[in-house]
């Protein structure tokens, strides 16, 4: 059982309630958890929310890494935390070993440099953090001034759904934006939605970058 927690691009984090029922579910079938925790740290509602890495209830797999939380993709650095119940989780350990043991090692700069690179995400994820939560509070203001767009709620992560009128394909859409007015975002489709009425933006991109982008995604979206 895959879960992404929190979620991308919904920016839902899975609730007490939901970790206990996948608990039931996998432990009654023997099936694992597989937890992609890349987003946690990326809280904007500022709730602290619960790893799945500690957690006893099935044998679950915890995944992280530079990447997300210390913003550094090109240095190509993960983990996997294990946990469960003792039995299953030792055996797993073993097997884990031996895929380890099979492939190349991470290189030994990045491994040295690890402590530095932890000890950076502090900075990183506080900037980020800053510019998430003043780009969410301009999407919600320009699109309090118009009637014909709006986003889904979000807990976390760097990126929001924009509601749209389904009136066009969301990738045809999109390609338009591009090669009009040089706006840059995902159609729905791309995450699985529906092909029609979803846009997914990132949060990340520059403040003045991304009001000026937003507000001529609405203009667009205007009754011609």
């Amino acid at each position: 059982m895959i879960v992404v927690h929190p979620n991308n691009p919904t920016g839902h984090y899975a609730k007490p309630a939901e970790m206990t029922r996948l608990n039931e579910v996998c432990s009654r079938r023997d099936l694992a958890i597989i937890a992609d925790e890349v987003f946690l740290d990326f809280a904007l509602d500022a709730s602290s929310h619960a790893s799945f890495a500690a957690n006893p209830g099935a044998l679950t797999f915890t995944l992280s890494g530079l990447s997300k939380i210390s913003g550094l993709p090109q240095m190509k650095a993960a983990w996997l935390v294990a946990s469960g119940p003792q039995p299953v989780r030792a055996q797993s350990l073993e097997r884990l070993e031996v895929i380890a043991d099979t492939f190349l090692s991470m290189n030994a700069p990045v491994q040295l440099a690890m402590p530095a690179f932890l000890e950076r995400r502090h900075s990183f994820q506080k900037e980020l953090l800053a510019r998430l939560k003043r780009n969410l509070s301009e999407l919600d203001r320009l699109l309090a001034k118009q009637k014909v767009c709006g986003r889904l709620a979000i807990e976390g992560g760097w990126y929001t759904i924009l509601r749209i009128p389904e009136v066009n394909a969301s990738h045809e859409f999109a390609i338009e934006l591009l090669n009009t007015r040089g706006i840059y975002v995902h159609p729905g489709d791309f995450y699985e939605l529906p092909s029609k009425g979803y846009l997914v933006v990132s949060l990340m991109t520059p403040e003045p970058d991304f009001s000026q982008g937003v507000g001529g995604l609405l203009e667009s979206l205007e009754p011609r």
